[in-house]
């Protein structure tokens, strides 16, 4: 998480396995306009009208709700260093085509509280699954498309898998996450193992504390920004309102237990360990689905979605990002909600 032939940088969309067309983006064109936002430009939207709060499971989730009550769900799913307004642009144009998007903070983030002082910060991968259908279950949604990146990609992924009733369509960006914790104890090559240098920081203890202390936190997350987004030219705006999730009191916990359990160096619980079993199967996902490759992320896997391919089984596009890195929500807005509008009318095709 690069076949890298590119039709219009100025759309923000590559080719992959399966183009997007010009005539496709009409749709997304006029949702981006009635939104009040050009076509594929960031940031022109700060923040949602407002944050919700519903009691779903373990956790008090905190989440922004764009558009009509009543219509098609949409559940956008941020990763790490990230929070939900890396959907900031890509949620007003799914409301003006008629989608309730939801965005919500993962837990750990933001205004997303352990309902109990006693539950364990968990965040092994099924945990993160379970909170998305538990916040299904609070909110009365029966079935949503599931979209995301980084850890929202992993956490969509798994319900995909899991939980294929609830999924209607899925976006996912990196194509197929789920963990293998087996496999990631093996090496990989060095300019790969570079790139996940922090992955490694939070294993030992001074990680730990970096991630405890507000400043040392900020200085890190910003790094990764700089880092894994190469041509996002964000201002420092941009990124404070996404530190401030990271105020969170269980932010470090979480973000420390997560990588530190991918690499068997955490424990999980015992009650998501029949979950896990099936995930170490790598369970093919036969929802409609749209594979998205950022074409500038250093964690962008090569070959075009090959590596992934034989894990989706159902309608299926995959399409290169040209230029874009990491965030891809935040960075190519457009493109993302082009995603979502087709990965729904997949089966339609």
């Amino acid at each position: 998480m690069i076949s890298r032939r590119s039709f219009g940088k100025a759309l923000g969309f590559g080719t992959g396995a399966a183009a997007v067309s010009l005539a496709g983006l009409g749709s997304a064109q006029t949702a981006y306009a009635a939104s009040g936002a050009p076509l594929g430009t960031p940031a022109a939207h700060t923040g949602f009208p407002r944050l919700k709060q519903v009691r779903a499971g373990l956790l008090d989730v905190g989440y922004a709700e764009v558009g009509p009550a009543h219509g098609p769900a949409v559940i956008c799913l941020h990763g790490w260093p990230y929070d939900i307004h890396s959907y900031v642009d890509v949620a007003p144009p799914l409301a003006a085509q008629g989608y309730r998007v939801l965005v919500p903070y993962l837990r750990g983030h933001g205004t997303t509280r352990f309902r109990s002082a006693g539950t364990f910060r968990n965040a092994q991968q099924s945990a993160i699954a379970l909170d998305v259908i538990a916040l299904m279950d609070a909110l009365k949604i029966e079935k949503a498309v599931l979209a995301g990146f980084d850890w929202g990609s992993r956490t969509a992924d798994i319900v995909a898998a899991l939980w294929p009733e609830r999924c209607k369509a899925l976006v996912s960006v990196s194509g197929y996450l789920v963990t293998d914790r087996e496999a990631n104890l093996n090496p990989l090559a060095a300019k790969a193992e570079y790139a996940w240098w922090y992955q490694y920081y939070f294993a030992t203890e001074r990680g730990r504390l970096a991630m405890q202390d507000k400043d040392l936190r900020r200085d890190l997350t910003r790094l990764v920004w700089d880092t894994v987004s190469p041509t996002w030219d964000f201002d420092d705006a941009t990124f404070e309102r996404t530190a401030a999730a990271f105020d969170n009191p269980d932010y470090a916990a979480i973000v420390i237990h997560n990588y530190r359990w991918r690499l068997s160096l955490a424990d999980g619980e015992l009650r998501y360990d029949a979950l896990e079993k099936r995930l170490a199967a790598r369970p093919v996902i036969g929802v409609p689905t749209v594979t998205l490759d950022a074409e500038r992320d250093p964690f962008t896997a090569p070959g075009g979605g090959a590596s992934y391919r034989d894990r989706f089984t159902g309608a299926y596009e995959h399409r290169t990002l040209a230029g874009i890195g990491h965030n891809v929500p935040q960075e190519a807005p457009a493109a993302f909600a082009q995603a979502v509008i087709d990965a729904d009318h997949l089966l339609g095709k």
